[in-house]
């Protein structure tokens, strides 16, 4: 496994980063959790060190479950552990943004308990509250952070211009975007204002909740929150899977990896990116994005694969 410096900071993190979204039964249903935890051990006994999570992941659940993980194997050292916080679960069925000074406090509190930890390594901004000072949201985060209970900070799903409103107050240390091959917009703006700024980047949605991983062949169905999404429904569906099918899929073939190490070597090319969030559910999803990070695509086939995925699924 490959490891880079993130930001400015010094943590020195896995360029794989093991997302725990999928602990999300909203989204994804009832995982079996015996599958997650073995899939979580290969991930540590392959090097990868880096954690995402959020308590908005399953009101909690997430949190909860990698918490119980790290306890029972006693590796909270090895770990470096992200987690994020906006949504004010105290009404699960009626929840909404709230980053107040005093929720921030509390939901820092509740976090360290369900991780069964006495920090957190990155605690990010979920995303933008528009109701909340900034002001008051560094009042919290910088008291969090003299106190030792968070080391550095992070935000989710910014611009540039909330960002620029936070940094008035507290450094920004790493920004947590959509990007992938699909998904492409953090290119114009935010890459250049963290590379300007010498902030860390962890992308999700890296395989585009997987339909960048050649599995599928356009006609199966689910029953998880891709039920409705576009991507995964009729025409659209079966557009994107057959680009990646006859695009990604020799070019992975061709460089002896998976399609999935190939999407996400894409994405660690780009200088910006620090590291990028694989969700997992199994072992095997793991292991076929272990290669990723081994090298990166060289400047022209990296141009060819965007431009021949953006034609073929526009």
């Amino acid at each position: 496994m490959k490891y880079i410096q993130l930001g400015k900071t010094d943590l020195i993190v896995s360029r794989i980063c093991f997302g725990c979204w999928q602990l999300s039964p909203r989204f994804w249903g009832n995982i079996p959790l015996d599958e997650w935890n073995a899939a979580m051990k290969k991930a540590m006994d392959c090097g990868i060190n880096f954690v995402d999570t959020a308590q908005a992941y399953g009101d909690g659940f997430a949190e909860s479950v990698l918490g119980d993980f790290m306890s029972k194997y006693n590796c909270r050292k090895e770990l470096i552990i992200a987690t994020k916080f906006y949504w004010n679960i105290d009404d699960p069925e009626n929840r909404y943004p709230d980053t107040g000074f005093q929720y921030i406090i509390n939901e820092c509190e509740a976090s360290l308990k369900r991780l069964k930890t006495d920090w957190i390594d990155l605690y990010q901004i979920h995303a933008w509250d528009p109701l909340t000072n900034p002001e008051e949201v560094a009042a919290a985060l910088l008291l969090l952070k003299k106190q030792g209970k968070i080391r550095w900070i992070g935000v989710s799903n910014m611009n540039v211009h909330q960002m620029n409103m936070y940094i008035r107050y507290f450094d920004i240390d790493c920004l947590q975007p959509l990007y992938n091959i699909l998904d492409r917009d953090a290119e114009k703006e935010l890459f250049p204002f963290c590379l300007e700024k010498k902030i860390g980047v962890i992308t999700y949605s890296s395989l585009a909740r997987g339909i960048l991983t050649g599995k599928y062949s356009g006609n199966e169905t689910f029953e998880d929150s891709r039920a409705n999404h576009p991507r995964f429904t009729g025409e659209n569906f079966r557009k994107i899977t057959n680009a990646v099918n006859t695009i990604m899929k020799p070019v992975s073939e061709k460089l002896g990896i998976t399609v999935a190490e190939l999407a996400v070597r894409w994405i660690l090319t780009h200088p910006a990116v620090t590291s990028a969030i694989v969700g997992v559910k199994k072992v095997q999803h793991i292991e076929s994005v272990l290669k990723a990070p081994d090298s990166h695509l060289d400047r022209q086939l990296w141009h060819k694969i965007a431009n021949e995925m953006a034609n073929a699924c526009s």
